[in-house]
């Protein structure tokens, strides 16, 4: 199979142009429609079909790009395999996380795992929600740490516990003596929402809508960290997860519990692999012992 035909097939498929994929790998159009042809040939099956000049895949395209990702990444990954034979390293343990997580839980984990056995090595890619199913989709990871769902199959998932939200607000705000906030409560408060991509924007605004309430969004906002800058600076309220907040941040906030029953599913997802890491099975039984604590609702599936 033609390599080169390969990794252009992979860049359609993320770009769905082939202008862009063609001049990612600095190769003619002409060349390109030629590489794509003669892979399909070499298959027996059709893998875009053309239309308004964006090519879509066909389901034969999206069941092999998941294949032609991983051997790529095989072939990529050679040359770091052989030198790190040569020398005899030990290989870091792989690990994909979203910035929300890594620090209330991976970065406390890998601590723990550190203190036990100092020579451990770790490689830690911190990407956005957005990008990380992607990334899982790639491989050259050991463990992912995330929230649920993904847009991946075929992988092992394995359930931490559930995060259950709760309201964030300023200390020196009232609501912060509160046992518990309403929706109603908040209305008059100016609300910092993470944008409509993240999983605790998705999770509050399916609450919202289930339980035929609303609430008028003031500030917008990418990531968590941002929000909570928001909120130590007296600019309004969001929602959190607690696990989150680190110790910085909870000397200037109140977090809440709420009455709208809001939360998502914490888990941790494994490749398929011939041989784990050895510094897996410390790794996640840590990981597994911090969910409990830091959730109250935890349960290892």
């Amino acid at each position: 199979m033609n390599i080169r035909a390969l990794r252009l097939f992979v860049e359609i498929m993320d770009r769905l142009t082939l202008s862009r994929a063609s001049e990612k790998l600095n190769i003619s159009q002409p060349a390109a429609s030629r590489l794509i042809r003669l892979l399909e040939e070499e298959l027996g099956e059709p893998l875009f079909t053309r239309e308004r000049k964006r090519l879509h895949p066909t389901p034969e395209a999206e069941a092999l790009m998941p294949e032609a990702v991983r051997i790529l990444q095989s072939i990529d990954n050679l040359p770091a395999v052989l030198a790190q034979s040569r020398s005899n390293e030990i290989a870091p343990l792989r690990i994909l996380c979203l910035p929300r997580i890594v620090d209330g839980l991976v970065l406390p984990v890998l601590g723990r795992v550190h203190q036990e056995e100092p020579t451990r090595r770790f490689n830690v890619d911190v990407c956005p929600r957005r990008e990380f199913g992607r990334r899982l989709l790639y491989g050259g990871y050991d463990v992912g740490v995330s929230s649920l769902p993904i847009p991946v199959e075929g992988l092992e998932t394995r359930r931490l516990a559930r995060a259950v939200l709760q309201v964030m607000v300023p200390r020196r705000n009232p609501l912060a003596d509160r046992e518990k906030l309403t929706i109603a409560d908040l209305r008059t408060e100016q609300y910092i929402a993470l944008n409509r991509h993240s999983a605790i924007r998705t999770a509050v605004d399916a609450a919202l809508l289930r339980d035929g309430q609303g609430l008028e969004v003031t500030h917008e906002v990418s990531t968590s960290d941002v929000a909570y800058w928001f909120v130590r600076n007296g600019m309004g309220f969001t929602f959190a997860d607690p696990a989150s907040v680190t110790p910085e941040i909870r000397r200037d906030v109140a977090l809440v519990p709420c009455t709208l029953d809001v939360g998502f599913e914490i888990a941790f997802f494994l490749p398929k692999a011939e041989k784990t890491h050895s510094s897996l099975e410390p790794f996640v039984g840590h990981l597994v012992e911090l969910s409990r604590s830091r959730y109250q609702d935890s349960g290892l599936s």
